[in-house]
């Protein structure tokens, strides 16, 4: 660009809101024509895309980091599962949580407080608050997991259902793996 001319041009900040957040825009006020405006149409694409590729590495290295781990371990679907077991209260959700946890039928239990459930039972709609765990353990120890839970559990039908997990954070499979042994 003519050193004379760039001493023409102001450069002006403007704050603008677009969708909660805020945005800059450099105006550029002079009198230039034709080369020298698409001169520096090319040098405000340039600016733009280095600023962009600057604020994207640490998006871009954050996913490929995630990605590669997911992909650098192997898990078998299926080889662990996630099972559900309904309370009457908190007190029973935590005896039967740390007695799970404990006898290594599973490596983690969630107790999820507060739910509403509305079956039949008897003939009869019911409507009860119960608390949910949520207890992740290998497929293999299901039926170990569902002998306990109705041995210790003061429901006359106890509530024992699992699902095979298909996917997931690998190192997260592992440590189930690691936790709950065969």
């Amino acid at each position: 660009m003519d050193p004379d001319l760039s001493s023409h041009i102001d450069w002006q900040l403007i704050s603008c809101s677009t969708v909660g957040s805020n945005r800059f825009e450099k105006v550029m006020r002079s009198g230039a024509t034709g080369a020298e405006t698409f001169q520096s149409g090319s040098l405000k694409a340039l600016i733009l895309t280095a600023l962009l590729s600057v604020f994207m590495f640490q998006l871009l290295r954050t996913v490929g980091l995630r990605a590669f781990s997911m992909a650098s371990e192997t898990y078998m679907s299926g080889t662990h599962s996630a099972a559900f077991v309904t309370c009457p209260n908190d007190t029973v959700a935590k005896d039967l949580a740390r007695g799970i946890v404990e006898r290594k039928l599973a490596a983690c239990v969630n107790i999820v407080p507060a739910i509403k459930s509305v079956y039949e039972w008897q003939g009869k709609i019911e409507e009860d608050n119960e608390v949910l765990l949520m207890i992740k353990t290998r497929s293999s120890r299901v039926p170990a997991l569902a002998e306990y839970v109705r041995s210790n559990h003061p429901y006359e039908v106890a509530e024992v259902i699992s699902l095979p997990i298909e996917q997931g954070n690998p190192p997260y499979l592992k440590w189930i793996g690691d936790v709950v042994p065969e």
